[in-house]
C-alpha cells in the first residue's frame, strides 16, 4: 500500500494505488506531493538541480533501489510509527498543469495524475534518459493511467 502524505486528493491516491498495483509492489510506503507556481518550482530546481528555470514537476527520490517496504529492507528508512518507508517529494507546478492540459488536448484532472505518477515512478526508480528506459517509463505510465481511467 502506498500514503501519500496529507492528501485528500481522490484522483491522487487513486493514481497512487494504482501504480502500486500494477507494479506488484509489496509492502508500506508513503510519499509526500507539493503543489505550487512557476515562481516557486523554478526556485526549488535552481537550488536542488542548479537549473534556473521553471518546469512541471521535480522528484526527490530517498532510496537507491525499490524492494518490498519493510522494516527489514530499509532499516534505516522505516518508520516505526507509520509502518510504512518514504520515497521521497514529489513537486507539481499548478500553471505547468494547467497549460499542458490545454496544449495536449486533454483535462487537466489526466495532466495532474500523469505529472504525479511520472514523478512517483522516478521515485521508484524510473528514468527517461536512455531511449529504452524512457519507453519503460511512458508504457508504465499509460498502463497505470488506463487503471485509473484516464486514457487519451
Amino acid at each position: 500500500m502506498i500514503r501519500i502524505i496529507d492528501c485528500a486528493d481522490e484522483l491522487i491516491n487513486r493514481t497512487a494505488a494504482a501504480a502500486f498495483d500494477e507494479l506488484k509492489l509489496a509492502g508500506n510506503a508513503a510519499a509526500e506531493i507539493l503543489k505550487t507556481d512557476e515562481e516557486e518550482i523554478r526556485e526549488i530546481n535552481r537550488l536542488q538541480r542548479g537549473i534556473d528555470k521553471s518546469t512541471d514537476v521535480l522528484s526527490f527520490p530517498l532510496l537507491d533501489r525499490v524492494e518490498p517496504f519493510t522494516k527489514e529492507n530499509y532499516p534505516f528508512d522505516f518508520d516505526a510509527d507509520t509502518g510504512e518507508v518514504l520515497l521521497g517529494s514529489i513537486v507539481i507546478c499548478e500553471q505547468a498543469v494547467e497549460n499542458q492540459a490545454k496544449e495536449y488536448g486533454h483535462g487537466k484532472d489526466r495532466e495532474y495524475a500523469y505529472l504525479f505518477l511520472h514523478g512517483l515512478l522516478h521515485l521508484l526508480g524510473y528514468d527517461h534518459i536512455e531511449e529504452k528506459d524512457r519507453e519503460k517509463m511512458r508504457e508504465a505510465e499509460e498502463r497505470i493511467l488506463q487503471r485509473v481511467g484516464l486514457t487519451r
